[in-house]
């Protein structure tokens, strides 16, 4: 289907973009890596008047060392996020989720940031973001602020990005030698996650944080998995603190899946991310 006609803008800063939104407000829809808007646009569950085409402005590209943090430009692809030794030393988590993000034509063209922005909660970065804690940076017409993964998205394909703000960067605090482990479950590949879990593990297995894809309207901290942990991670610590991954989630339920079949789905790969994460030999025969 050929999409409804619309206007548009390639800004090359971001203030130049700021301006257009400004400009054209909610009739507006931002183009960065063009891998989430344009199959929207043809199918036209959506007919913006204009696009404002981002990925002219070069600013937002890279990744870079700030201190106790790295930071992603939120026009940086997702095959820039898997090649960048900055990356898998200090955010592995992220590195593993985006190595099972589509195919590799895909990778090399939509961004980290479009991903985000889109917030698809079956989509494979958000989850992983949020176990990072993760800060998203939005820029507008008054500067910066920054904003926690926990509080960025909103609901179903809504963040608290303004009509007339951009997502430029992303955060992320360092967590250098920490395990990690991204576990999607799916039928075919290269199909959004049924379920996904991204799991990190302190080296010294006392801290662990983990997101989950695809269990409610948005991507979600499994924050009962969290605080029933505890100590220092074992094989047995994870199991029970594993059963309780599906607490306050509220999975879809359609062709790939009812919601309980997602609850159970949840456990067993949360239990499976946690071990892997954590370098724990798994139980023979656990499902």
């Amino acid at each position: 289907m050929i999409p409804a006609s619309f206007d548009y803008l390639a800004p090359t800063s971001v203030a130049e973009a700021l301006a257009a939104l400004a400009e054209h407000g909610d009739d507006a829809k931002v183009l960065a890596g063009g891998q989430s808007l344009l199959p929207v646009l043809r199918m036209r569950l959506n007919a913006p008047e204009v696009v404002v085409d981002i990925g002219h402005i070069d600013e937002l590209r890279g990744i870079r060392d700030d201190g106790d943090a790295i930071v992603i430009g939120a026009l940086t692809t997702h095959h820039e996020v898997i090649a960048d030794p900055l990356v898998k030393e200090h955010a592995l988590v992220l590195h593993k989720a985006a190595v099972e993000v589509a195919d590799a034509q895909i990778r090399h063209r939509g961004t980290l940031g479009g991903a985000l922005a889109h917030a698809d909660p079956a989509g494979d970065l958000g989850a992983p973001i949020l176990a990072l804690d993760a800060e998203l940076v939005i820029t507008g017409a008054g500067g910066e602020r920054r904003v926690p993964a926990v509080e960025f998205f909103t609901d179903l394909f809504e963040t608290a990005v303004g009509d007339d703000e951009l997502l430029t960067a992303i955060r992320i605090p360092k967590h250098t030698g920490w395990g990690a482990a991204y576990l999607k479950f799916v039928r075919i590949a290269h199909q959004w996650p049924i379920v996904a879990v991204a799991a990190t593990v302190s080296p010294d297995r006392t801290q662990a944080a983990v997101g989950l894809t695809n269990m409610g309207s948005t991507p979600l901290r499994a924050s009962a998995v969290e605080e029933a942990l505890g100590g220092e991670l074992t094989a047995e610590s994870v199991r029970r603190a594993a059963d309780q991954a599906a607490d306050g989630t509220n999975p879809p339920s359609d062709l790939n899946g009812d919601s309980d079949y997602r609850r159970h789905l949840a456990k067993v790969l949360t239990r499976r991310a946690l071990l892997e994460a954590a370098g724990l030999e798994q139980e023979k025969g656990a499902a």
